[in-house]
C-alpha cells in the first residue's frame, strides 16, 4: 500500500483496511493482526492503527476482547 503522506495517514489506512474486510482477506471470526504487526507492515505509527481500529469497531466490523486481540465481527 502507497500512501500519501501529504494527506492525513489514518483515512488511508482504514480504508486499506475496510478493502481487506470487503476482498475477503480478513473473513468473520478471523483474528485480525495485532496493532504493531499492521503498523509494522504499513510503516506508520501503532497510534495510527489504534485509530482505525476505532472506527471499524465503531462500524461494527472489527470486536477486541481483552486478552485475546481483535476479531473480524461474525
Amino acid at each position: 500500500m502507497d500512501l500519501d503522506r501529504a494527506k492525513p495517514v489514518w483515512p488511508q489506512v482504514l480504508e486499506e483496511l475496510r478493502r481487506r474486510l470487503t476482498a475477503g482477506v480478513y473473513r468473520p471470526g478471523d483474528r485480525f493482526p495485532s496493532v504493531n504487526d499492521l503498523a509494522a507492515e504499513l510503516d506508520v505509527a501503532p497510534s495510527t492503527i489504534q485509530k482505525a481500529f476505532v472506527a471499524l469497531r465503531e462500524e461494527g466490523k472489527l470486536r477486541t476482547v481483552l486478552g485475546q486481540g481483535s476479531f473480524v465481527a461474525e
